[in-house]
């Protein structure tokens, strides 16, 4: 029986049911299995509802729903390419900062390819990019600023590891801008030889930077607060939420306040929805694996096998790129780190840094054949086969696990700056 049930989850997972209906099935069955009610299912979820840091959610994404639908994505890509657009492979770099911004602010890496790909992908061919190029630029794109604040996977983690939320939001500073560095360098080389440079002329930067004038402050805004004392994480997405609003409704009037933002907070709403059936879901088979002693286990087997460090971490990567082809980032998070935070603890990994190596690796998995998410939404959206995007992607794909490297072995990357914010030692 135990053969045949678990012969037959897998076929519901290779048929297309949703990931956390087998997550939810996986984690019922095996209390079934131990004669322990299902109530035991959902007492880790009571647990997880009392965190206010969770209230950070809803706000975050209605206010990246807010600027993806409304001007914003024109008024950075023009400042951006204003101010970038005389370096080699100015567009391209453009590209990247701005999949970043709104990666950081919606916490879909899907939802910036659907949402800006087209935009971008058109704009780069248009300037005699190869197309090849950039559409393995946009594809990788799409993952970038998962380690930005205020990334809804950063808090998350924070939640479920028990990690200082502001701390994490501080850490991934410096390791989300190499991952755009090492990409921009690239693109640089590579762009310069195919597409144009356009002169510097200060009257439109000077305009552009006017007409963007109110939404480049929001990240200040967010970690200033943050670190000034002002208000903790939460607080912070509702002013982000309401400049956000006011911004967009009564400043550019962009959006209609009646017509308009009701979908859009029903749109972002949904996806909150999404988020935290996968919460609950994932919330209980972790209870199980708790159980059932799983992270006791799987550190016995590491010790095993090696005591060094680095040899650990080695492993680590290798394990999150493989959660990160097969779990959604949010099931991933849920499942995987309560059982990895006791082993990371016994080899010295600092729970913030094993936050910022954890979200690196599935920034990473989305791109990585041959079951990547964003690999399959690029194929739908731009209409490509799979395995023409698959080869677009290979040299950013091996440039960031390069960065990824550096990340994980060079801890200071996350924890110097965080040391040097707030004192810890």
């Amino acid at each position: 029986m135990t053969a045949l049930g678990g012969a037959g989850l897998a076929a519901l997972a290779l048929l297309g049911a949703p990931l956390f209906t087998v997550i939810a099935a996986i984690g019922l069955w095996g209390f079934a299995s131990e004669e322990i009610s299902s109530a035991a299912f959902i007492i880790e979820l009571y647990r997880m509802t009392d965190a206010p840091t969770l209230l950070a959610i809803p706000f975050f994404t209605f206010a990246g729903y807010l600027m993806a639908e409304a001007g914003t994505p024109g008024r950075l890509t023009r400042l951006a390419r204003a101010g970038l657009g005389w370096m080699p492979g100015g567009l391209a770099v453009v590209t990247l900062a701005t999949c970043a911004f709104f990666t950081a602010f919606s916490g879909a890496s899907g939802a910036t390819i659907v949402a800006l790909g087209g935009l971008l992908l058109a704009a780069l061919t248009r300037d005699g990019y190869e197309d090849r190029f950039s559409l393995g630029l946009v594809t990788t794109s799409g993952g970038l600023g998962l380690l930005f604040p205020p990334s809804l996977p950063l808090i998350l983690y924070g939640v479920v590891a028990g990690v200082n939320i502001d701390h994490l939001f501080f850490a991934g500073i410096v390791p989300g801008l190499l991952l755009i560095a090492v990409l921009a360098a690239y693109c640089m080389r590579v762009a310069s030889a195919q597409a144009p440079r356009t002169a510097f002329s200060y009257p439109e930067f000077r305009a552009a930077l006017r007409e963007a004038g109110w939404e480049l402050p929001l990240p200040a805004i967010i970690l200033g607060g943050i670190y000034g004392g002002l208000y903790t994480a939460a607080e912070a997405s509702v002013v982000a939420a309401l400049y956000v609003l006011i911004v967009e409704v009564w400043v550019f009037h962009d959006l209609d306040l009646w017509d308009e933002v009701p979908g859009i907070a029903l749109e972002s709403m949904i996806l909150v929805g999404v988020i935290l059936i996968i919460l609950g879901a994932s919330l209980g088979l972790t209870n199980y694996l708790v159980d059932q002693e799983a992270p006791q286990r799987i550190l016995e087997a590491v010790r095993s096998l090696s005591t060094s460090r680095y040899a650990f971490l080695l492993g680590l990567n290798l394990f999150l790129l493989v959660v990160g082809c097969m779990m959604d980032i949010f099931s991933a998070i849920v499942v995987v780190v309560p059982l990895i935070t006791p082993i990371a603890k016994e080899f010295g990994v600092h729970p913030v840094h094993l936050g910022i190596i954890f979200l690196a690796n599935l920034e990473i998995g989305y791109i990585t054949p041959p079951v990547g998410l964003n690999l399959f939404i690029a194929s739908n959206r731009f209409g490509r086969p799979l395995a023409e995007v698959w080869r677009t992607t290979v040299p950013f794909l091996l440039l960031r696990l390069a960065a990824l490297l550096l990340i994980t072995y060079i801890s200071a990357l996350s924890l110097a700056p965080l040391r040097w914010m707030t004192g810890l030692p």
